[in-house]
């Protein structure tokens, strides 16, 4: 019973967060409120997000902003061709011991170690130096000549993407991009939208932001979202629903099987199961809906879907290939 008047206390404490965290980024951000959601969304399902946009729509000042809020550490990295590995990780170096004065090898940490990484423009580096990021998303710590070095939890990566100008950059490696539970894409901000954010922008206008929640506040609500139970509906509804996007199956659909290279694998699932938990918690309810799905079907799944020739040729996109899956199983 205590403890769940405590969980209960605690999804009190989220939903009233959740809309103090999107106040508070209002007052910098204009527009951009889905972005925001599916932001928080996969933050407090401890995941982390891959954001596409054209230069100039404040994808680095939303991520920066969110870090002063949450009262997290904050590393931004800027990636460019000769990025190696141990600029982002850390590297071993000498240094005399001022006991025994002998040489000894001590690790300097990298940027990192810290709770919410900035990856900017992570497609303008080395696969070698993409993938230094992989097992610190996947396992929360970061080895270097032979040590383990754990990360200070929580532990957020979010990377940018410029969807159009490709020259120079190299495209992450399908494992990488499913590493990130949501891809967030970005669009141009609406006339008003633009009007208020170029007043605001080129005045001596100065806006602050306040601390909402620190990290052990945040571990429990993440911890809360995976203790929410899902019923047997709503996770055969995912499975069925992400193994619709597979064309190798015998039950997949014409439309799969005309446009699908390769569909979404368990991690997708797995993603769009804790996002609908997180979602249901955020609007105060402690029953995961098949709405809760539709809201977080594309940013979990369109970076998991490769589309083939024939899809490109018809102007067939990721998001309205979703579409037209969800709309057989939004109808059962």
């Amino acid at each position: 019973m205590a403890k769940e008047n405590k969980s209960t206390a605690l999804v009190e404490k989220l939903v009233s967060a959740h809309k103090s965290i999107k106040e508070q980024l209002s007052k910098i951000i204009i527009g951009q409120n889905e972005v925001m959601d599916q932001m928080l969304l996969a933050f407090f399902s401890k995941g982390h997000c891959l954001i596409v946009g054209v230069p100039g729509l404040a994808k680095t000042l939303l991520v920066s902003t969110l870090s002063k809020i949450l009262g997290l550490k904050f590393s931004r990295i800027q990636f460019t061709p000769d990025l190696m590995p141990s600029d982002i990780i850390g590297t071993e170096i000498i240094q005399e011991d001022p006991e025994t004065s002998q040489k000894i090898f001590k690790f300097m940490k990298g940027p990192i170690f810290t709770q919410i990484l900035l990856a900017d423009e992570i497609n303008r580096t080395p696969p070698k130096t993409q993938s230094a990021l992989l097992e610190a998303m996947q396992e929360l710590h970061i080895t270097s000549a032979g040590k383990t070095y754990p990360l200070e939890p929580p532990f957020f990566v979010l990377a940018t993407q410029n969807p159009i100008e490709q020259e120079g950059t190299y495209p992450l490696p399908e494992a990488q991009l499913d590493r990130f539970f949501f891809q967030i894409n970005i669009s141009y901000p609406k006339k008003d939208e633009e009007k208020l954010i170029v007043e605001r922008t080129t005045s001596l206008s100065d806006f602050f932001v306040e601390k909402k929640l620190d990290a052990g506040e945040i571990l429990s609500i993440q911890n809360i979202v995976r203790e929410l139970p899902v019923s047997d509906n709503i996770l055969e509804l995912v499975v069925n629903f992400v193994s619709s996007t597979r064309p190798d199956l015998d039950t997949t659909g014409e439309t799969t099987k005309k446009y699908i290279q390769w569909g979404a694998g368990p991690r997708g699932s797995q993603s769009i199961v804790l996002a609908a938990k997180a979602n249901a918690i955020l609007n105060g309810r402690f029953t995961v809906s098949k709405e809760d799905v539709a809201k977080v079907i594309h940013p979990a799944l369109r970076h998991r879907i490769i589309l083939n020739y024939a899809a490109e040729a018809e102007g067939m996109t990721c998001d309205k290939l979703i579409n037209d899956l969800w709309s057989k199983f939004s109808n059962e």
